[in-house]
């Protein structure tokens, strides 16, 4: 069940809401989300009292974004475990809401495992539930530090890469803030960029047909202070044709065992422009984001989302919530077919580099990714 209700600051200034927090009221856990669909018009919070609510929020995306998703999961679990709910038909329904994202499965399994554990250890209801909230706090914290060790990495590649400063990064979608515990992944770069004095442009994508380029990262941009100027997806080319993008900065949903990236549709295009222009393409992403089971591009289940969001334009402030078909305004005749894959799917060989926390590889090879994920891992056992 999901209940809302909207924070501003006064004068209309915007508030410093978290994209995603585990409140106790009187009546019992819930976890409160910043209701994305809203933004930039208001900013609203989505209250969700259980998984069913929790998943409603996920495949409407007002919580998105892979590091984010993988959070909101665990806090899922918690959730369900917390109100005595089934839990492993909660993590079950949690885990299917968006296929692509590897991160919101993972965040399920981490609190389920949790739970199961104590569950099993104790036989006490409340300690298990206790595990898995836990675990979903743990997992929050990891990707806040996660974040900032990628925002490091990020811009170390950046000076080396282009000497001098004054970096003008192209970025698509949303990275920032509300995709992570922490700043974000690929804007996190872009905003260490910015704080060191060596951003001189952010160029920001639309991003359709959802506008989370436009909606969002302009909103965190404009937030943070960045020189930063929007543009539609389709004037890419035109920018890099004159000469005024020196790297491609973006996220990921799932990295593949070959190092295929699927990320927002609109990527692969930006990474055939970037190789033909000779300019950086960099994706920063946590290393829980790499799927070793998943062995190539091909691969990759890549999410259909409805034709609506394509042949209608949606007016997020005007919108009900869990609004579906007719609830935007039609740009297409009606009945128009419209295809709308959430994500497209870059190939390694397109990708300059691959930046996660635990460090960087490049060039993009199977070989090399998966010698970064045996490092890590046996750090993590050693730590």
């Amino acid at each position: 069940m999901a209940d809302q209700y909207a924070h501003s600051g006064e004068d209309g200034k915007p508030t410093d809401i978290p994209a995603i927090r585990w409140d106790e009221p009187p009546e019992g856990p819930v976890l409160v989300l910043l209701d994305q669909t809203k933004l930039p018009a208001e900013e609203v919070e989505l209250v969700c009292t259980d998984a069913s609510a929790l998943v409603e929020a996920i495949r409407s995306l007002s919580v998105r974004g892979a590091p984010l998703l993988g959070i909101a999961g665990a806090y899922g679990v918690a959730l369900a475990a917390a109100r005595g709910f089934d839990v492993d038909a909660a993590a079950d329904e949690l885990a299917g809401a968006r296929p692509t994202a590897v991160n919101l499965a993972l965040g399920v399994r981490r609190a389920r495992d949790a739970y199961r554990a104590e569950l099993a250890g104790s036989g006490d209801v409340g300690r298990a539930a206790s595990a898995a909230l836990g675990a979903a706090r743990a997992l929050h914290a990891e990707d806040a530090e996660a974040s900032g060790r990628m925002a490091e990495r990020g811009l170390a590649l950046l000076d080396e890469l282009l000497p001098g400063g004054g970096h003008r990064i192209l970025t698509h979608c949303n990275t920032g803030a509300l995709v992570s515990g922490g700043e974000g992944t690929a804007f996190a770069v872009a905003l260490a960029a910015h704080r060191a004095g060596r951003l001189r442009r952010l160029w920001v994508d639309e991003t359709r047909p959802l506008l989370q380029g436009a909606r969002l990262t302009a909103y965190e941009a404009a937030r943070t202070g960045m020189a930063y100027t929007l543009l539609t997806d389709n004037a890419a080319g035109s920018l890099f044709a004159a000469g005024e993008v020196d790297a491609v900065l973006i996220g990921a949903d799932r990295i593949a065992a070959d190092g295929s990236v699927a990320n927002k549709v609109g990527s692969y295009p930006l990474a055939v422009l970037a190789r033909y222009h000779h300019v950086p393409f960099i994706v920063v992403a946590p290393l829980t984001t790499v799927d070793p089971a998943t062995p190539d591009g091909a691969s990759i289940e890549v999410e259909q989302r409805a034709g609506s969001e394509v042949t209608e334009f949606a007016v997020p402030q005007a919108s009900a919530v869990g609004g579906g078909p007719g609830s935007g305004i039609p740009v297409a005749p009606l009945g128009t077919q419209a295809y709308n894959p959430a994500f497209d799917v870059t190939p390694p060989e397109l990708v300059t580099a691959i930046v996660t926390e635990e460090g960087v590889v490049s060039p993009v090879t199977a070989e090399a990714l998966a010698a970064l994920c045996a490092k890590a891992g046996s750090s993590a056992r050693t730590a």
